[in-house]
């Protein structure tokens, strides 16, 4: 009886154990998202294969398609770069730049050169607070660095003030890098002078421009590249008739030509 007992105390104990867990079979292979990004990578990949092939062109073949279109065309038919038509055409690099292409570079060479002078100069002039006094000015012919005389020279003298002095000294600094003739140009106003020293505003224009010069000279301004010119009172900016167009009147240019400039590139085989 006993035995009869516990055996149905085993079966009841065996039946109310859990039931074994069953082991999770788990997914074979990568998981989903793996697809889309092969493909994107992929994408991404032939994107820039195509990308690198288009922006490779092989020199022979592009020396055919020009020579087409020349035959095709006729040479004067095919625009040249920048033209309103908007077909650029490169050149290639196994063939000579036209006389026309030449110009252009030198041209730009030119421009560029002018401008980093006017840039420069306006740069002593603001931190100098010299507005009133010198002026810079980009024209057809050149640059002109204008300078007053007030700033420069006593009323009716040839000898430079201490202010003047100073000025010049950071215009010399400015000037003295660039290798291009550079000329210096005296003017008066219409008021008449006559001196032992100056007879006429011919000589006074004269002794003043010759002034720069010697300043210029002495502080690093290659003697050879600087020339000095007497104007008188011939060249006018403003009436001679109120005081203050005769203000203007006075004054020292220091001009570098455009003619000056573009000889100096040529010289050194800029231009070809």
């Amino acid at each position: 009886m006993a035995d009869d007992v516990a055996s149905a105390e085993a079966e009841e104990e065996v039946s109310l154990a859990p039931p074994p867990e069953e082991k999770k079979e788990g997914k074979a292979g990568a998981p989903a998202w793996m697809a889309t990004f092969a493909d994107l990578v992929t994408l991404l990949m032939c994107f820039f294969v195509l990308l690198f092939a288009m922006s490779t062109t092989q020199q022979e073949t592009y020396k055919e398609l020009v020579q087409s279109l020349r035959s095709a065309l006729g040479a004067q038919a095919v625009p040249e770069s920048g033209t309103r038509e908007g077909l650029t055409m490169h050149a290639v690099p196994s063939e000579e730049p036209s006389e026309n292409q030449q110009i252009d570079e030198l041209g730009g060479m030119i421009e560029k050169e002018m401008e980093e002078i006017v840039s420069e100069i306006r740069e002593l002039v603001l931190f100098n607070k010299l507005g009133g006094e010198v002026s810079v000015t980009k024209t057809d012919d050149g640059v002109v660095i204008t300078m007053s005389d007030l700033l420069l020279f006593s009323q009716g003298g040839a000898r430079l003030s201490e202010k003047g002095h100073d000025i010049l000294k950071k215009v010399a600094a400015v000037l003295s890098k660039l290798a291009y003739h550079v000329k210096i140009k005296g003017h008066t106003d219409s008021s008449p002078i006559s001196s032992t020293i100056f007879p006429s505003n011919w000589e006074l224009s004269s002794a003043r421009a010759s002034t720069v010069v010697r300043l210029l000279v002495k502080n690093g301004v290659l003697p050879q590249y600087v020339s000095a010119e007497g104007y008188a009172h011939y060249h006018p900016v403003a009436t001679n008739d109120t005081a203050r167009g005769r203000a203007l009147n006075r004054r020292v240019e220091i001009v570098y030509e455009r003619d000056s400039i573009a000889r100096q590139f040529a010289d050194m085989g800029m231009g070809k």
